[in-house]
């Protein structure tokens, strides 16, 4: 049985929803290649038309003729805290503050140190943070990071094939650190319900909304989400390396201590004093200097999320995700391709996901015809499905690309089989 619904199994019946679709404009936002269907949004967006502009505005006018006014007069110094005021909103942080700033993984510290904080302050006894196994890494190393750095009986517990978040939660646990949507699978909690387990178990949670944040709607005030975390280069088009963010709850704003105490989050920077004393509310996660260039373009990707409506751009990021899913199974039945991103909406994001055994030459062949995904290990195909400037007749012809690759061997080709440093 497939998930293809009966008036999208032909090509003329998509572009006839593509015709119909109240997001359609959005496309024109984006400077997309010719001749390029691009599935891999969820790693790195592709560049908003007028980011362009926003940078050639503070090259040449803020850094060029203003010079250093501009944290001034361009509002160089607040734009940290006015574009972290949006992405609040975009992830419904009403009961607190958000900040763009760094990168996730810095972020990921900063967050898991307060947590942490917070705890021992509260609950002394608690010295385990969970996690699950097939975590982005980096959320997995920054955490093993700071359990070496206290050395204080600290330790990373992880949810896998064989322990259950029920099994590992526990009246020893301090933090949770969860990713909403698996960057593998593609696979999404339940924000509300586990944020409410953890809390019951007298814990903590953190939520990395890398995967999830301006595909779905989010809504982290209120899941009772403690802290949360995430990037900006994927969903909200920021551009490669963009600044990350971090939100927290209201409750914990006002003694939560970060430990990358820098001079950006002190509460006068220019006093230039000996001591370091935190600055009043979410000013105090920032650490140094910040990069305006990137922020500045980053929002412009944010702003155009705003724009649009979210409970549209999940309705049909699910319609396309499924879309995905039933063109695959109903024209690829005879193909070693296993699905394993959740059928369920309620489980699913916005990537679809396909082990293949050669599934790393498989999408080197796809990209060179035209289809760019990604491949993650073990064997994974990985496909962004991101509404705002994909369609109907682009998920047809990105499978009708899949189908003629897999059917005439075109991955076989020796070029396919050689891989680079990144992929």
């Amino acid at each position: 049985m497939t998930t293809t619904t009966p008036d999208l199994i032909t090509r003329d019946a998509c572009v006839a929803a593509d015709q119909s679709d109240p997001l359609a404009s959005f496309r024109d936002r984006f400077r997309l290649p010719d001749g390029v269907i691009y599935l891999d949004g969820n790693s790195l967006g592709p560049l908003p038309k007028q980011a362009l502009e926003r940078a050639r505005q503070v090259i040449e006018s803020e850094w060029g003729r203003d010079l250093i006014t501009s944290w001034n007069t361009n509002g160089w110094f607040d734009l940290p805290v006015r574009i972290g005021t949006k992405i609040s909103r975009l992830i419904g942080g009403q009961a607190g503050a958000c900040v763009a700033t760094d990168t996730t993984s810095i972020n990921v510290f900063k967050a898991l140190g307060a947590a942490l904080a917070v705890q021992a302050e509260d609950q002394p006894g608690r010295k385990v943070v969970i996690s699950e196994r097939d975590n982005f890494p980096t959320d997995l190393y920054m955490t093993e990071g700071m359990v070496e750095f206290l050395d204080h009986g600290y330790e990373l517990k992880l949810v896998d094939d064989d322990s259950t978040l029920d099994d590992l939660l526990g009246d020893d646990v301090a933090v949770v650190l969860f990713t909403h949507v698996n960057y593998r699978t593609g696979r999404l909690w339940d924000l509300v319900g586990v944020t409410q387990q953890i809390h019951a178990a007298g814990a903590l949670a953190i939520w990395d909304l890398c995967h999830s944040v301006g595909a779905l709607e989010v809504a982290v005030s209120e899941a009772g989400a403690d802290f949360a975390i995430g990037c900006t280069y994927k969903y909200l088009n920021g551009g490669p390396g963009s600044p990350a963010f971090i939100w927290v709850a209201d409750r914990h704003l006002a003694r939560a201590r970060q430990p990358l105490s820098g001079w950006w989050g002190h509460a006068k920077p220019f006093d230039m004093a000996v001591s370091y004393a935190p600055a009043d509310g979410i000013r105090r996660f920032l650490c140094g200097t910040q990069p305006i260039t990137s922020l500045a373009m980053m929002e412009v990707g944010v702003d155009i999320a705003l724009s649009a409506d979210m409970a549209l751009v999940r309705e049909k990021s699910l319609a396309l995700t499924s879309l995905f899913i039933g063109l695959v199974e109903q024209r690829l039945p005879d193909h070693p391709l296993t699905l394993i991103t959740p059928r369920s909406h309620e489980e699913r994001g916005s990537h679809v996901s396909l082990r293949h055994p050669d599934g790393f030459a498989v999408m080197k062949a796809l990209i060179a015809n035209g289809v760019l995904g990604d491949y993650r290990e073990p064997e994974v195909l990985r496909f962004g499905i991101t509404p705002l400037y994909l369609g109907y007749a682009d998920v047809w012809d990105a499978v009708e690309t899949l189908r003629r690759v897999l059917d005439e061997n075109l991955w076989m080709a020796p070029e396919f089989q050689l891989r680079e440093a990144v992929t």
